[in-house]
């Protein structure tokens, strides 16, 4: 009862991060403040969702590196790193959360910092969920059918995830290339969000490929011994 009910706590909090998540990357929808104090809440939760892991910290120096775990294990790594960085910098900023942080680093540092991890931590947290999803989908037990037609879907809204993630300048971002980030137009609230949303499946569905693969590749290395 225990275990479950842990599960639940960190399926609930996982569920949060994603959606805090799509709502940081809606700042032209939330406006500055907001922005701030769901960065503060993202980084409250965050804590929270490695504290409820933090059996798989203890376990990262014991037992053997296969290549699925390898991935996982950088992917990981480099997403705690980003958001880490995006936090830090996003506060040296704050003007309504946590003033008293501002100018903890420098301004112009903290600014280019900030646009390039939050995009970073994005594209990685698509890649991290990504990752999980044969995972899951293996415990919902679908016909040979609807996971083709689920598959399909998926592979659509990348489609246009990727398009908007090229269309919208996001690797000028992550390249260090452009310092501030331009938001055009005046698009809705349902749009955004919509837009986010895609371009998260964009790399979660790479990620679920990759993971597929590494894990057929070692089914059948278990098989050949």
């Amino acid at each position: 009862m225990k275990r479950s009910r842990k599960q639940t706590a960190k399926k609930l909090v996982d569920v949060c991060l994603t959606v805090l998540l799509l709502l940081l990357m809606a700042y032209p929808v939330t406006g500055e403040t907001l922005h701030e104090w769901l960065g503060i809440g993202m980084t409250a939760v965050l804590i929270l969702h490695h504290v409820l892991n933090r059996k798989w910290y203890a376990a990262l120096f014991r037992g053997k590196y296969n290549a699925f775990r390898v991935v996982t294990t950088l992917v990981n790594m480099l997403l705690l790193i980003s958001i880490a960085l995006t936090a830090v910098c996003g506060m040296a900023m704050s003007a309504h959360a946590v003033p008293f942080l501002s100018g903890l680093l420098p301004v112009s540092f903290a600014r280019r910092f900030h646009l390039a991890m939050s995009f970073w931590s994005f594209l990685l947290m698509g890649l991290h969920l990504g990752l999980h999803i044969p995972a899951m989908a293996a415990g919902l037990r679908l016909s040979g059918k609807n996971k083709a037609a689920l598959w399909a879907v998926c592979a659509v809204i990348a489609c246009v995830g990727f398009r908007l993630f090229v269309k919208n300048g996001i690797p000028d971002y992550i390249f260090f290339r452009t310092s501030f980030a331009f938001f055009g137009g005046s698009k809705s609230a349902a749009a955004v969000f919509a837009g986010n949303l895609a371009m998260l499946i964009a790399f979660a569905v790479p990620g679920a490929c990759c993971a597929s693969l590494l894990q057929t590749r070692r089914r059948r290395g278990g098989e050949r011994h």
